[in-house]
C-alpha cells in the first residue's frame, strides 16, 4: 500500500529516514491530493497545504479519495483544518490542534498559517504560527510574569501571519531582543508535534482502508474540469 504525506514547514529539518513507509510530497495545493489518489495512494496524510498564491486543497478531492476507499488523515496545519471540515465524511483527524478546532476553541484558519521558504530550503519557517506562539508564551509562565505574557499574546494576535516573527512580536509588545530570543529559544512546536504523531501512525500502524461511504460523491462541473486538467490520454500528470 502506498502512503503519501504532504508536508513542508511543519516538519522542517526532520530526519525522514525512520519513515520508510512514507512517500513525502511538498505542501499540497489544489489537485495534488487528487493526483496522489489517481496514482495509487491508499493512505494520504495531509499536514501542510498551500494557500494565498495557490488554490488550497479542495474538499472535493478529499471526498473523492474517501469515496474510493482511500484513508485520509489530517493533522497539524491545513490537515487539521480539513480533518475537522471533512470528519463527518470519514476523514481522520489527529493531534491537539485538530482537537482545538474540533471543540471550537479555535475558529480561524490563520492560527496555523505562516510564511516559509522554498523546497530548496526544506520549506523552512520564516514566521511563527499563532498556535505555536501562544503555546510558547504560555510555556514561559515560570519565567515571564502575567503582564508580560498578556502583552506578548496580544501582540502575536495583532500581527498578520506573514509578519509574526519573535522580534516583531516582542517589539510590538514593548520589549527588546532579549525577550524575542527567550521565546525563540523555548519554542513549543505544537504543529511539529502533531505532524510527528501523524507520521508515527502511518509508519507503524496498519491503517485500514476506508469503508464504502454512505454518501455519493457529486462530481460538479468544476471537479470534472480538475480531473480533466490532470489527465493526458491515460496518463495522470
Amino acid at each position: 500500500m502506498q502512503t503519501v504525506v504532504f508536508a513542508g514547514p511543519s516538519i522542517h529539518g526532520l530526519d525522514r529516514t525512520p519513515y520508510s513507509a512514507v512517500t513525502f510530497k511538498p505542501p499540497a495545493a489544489a489537485g495534488d491530493m487528487l493526483a496522489a489518489v489517481r496514482s495509487g495512494a491508499h493512505v494520504v496524510g495531509l499536514i501542510d497545504g498551500l494557500y494565498g498564491d495557490y488554490a488550497a486543497v479542495w474538499h472535493k478531492e478529499i471526498l473523492y479519495a474517501l469515496s474510493h476507499g482511500v484513508t485520509v488523515i489530517g493533522a497539524a496545519s491545513m490537515g487539521a483544518l480539513r480533518a475537522v471540515e471533512c470528519e463527518a465524511f470519514g476523514m481522520i483527524g489527529l493531534g491537539r490542534i485538530f482537537e482545538q478546532y474540533r471543540a471550537g476553541d479555535r475558529v480561524s484558519d490563520a492560527d496555523v498559517a505562516l510564511s516559509h521558504g522554498p523546497a530548496e530550503l526544506d520549506f523552512c519557517p520564516l514566521t511563527v504560527s499563532l498556535i505555536d506562539a501562544e503555546a510558547t508564551i504560555d510555556g514561559l509562565a515560570g519565567t515571564l510574569d502575567e503582564m508580560q505574557r498578556t502583552r506578548l499574546r496580544a501582540a502575536a494576535r495583532a500581527l498578520h501571519f506573514s509578519k509574526r516573527t519573535w522580534k516583531a512580536t516582542a517589539l510590538r509588545a514593548g520589549y527588546g531582543a532579549d525577550l524575542a530570543a527567550l521565546c525563540a529559544g523555548n519554542l513549543v512546536a505544537m504543529k511539529k508535534a502533531d505532524a510527528l504523531l501523524l507520521l508515527e501512525v502511518v509508519q507503524h500502524t496498519q491503517v485500514a482502508g476506508t469503508a464504502k461511504p454512505g454518501w455519493t460523491l457529486q462530481e460538479t462541473v468544476f471537479f470534472r474540469a480538475l480531473l480533466a486538467r490532470q489527465t493526458v490520454g491515460d496518463i495522470v500528470v
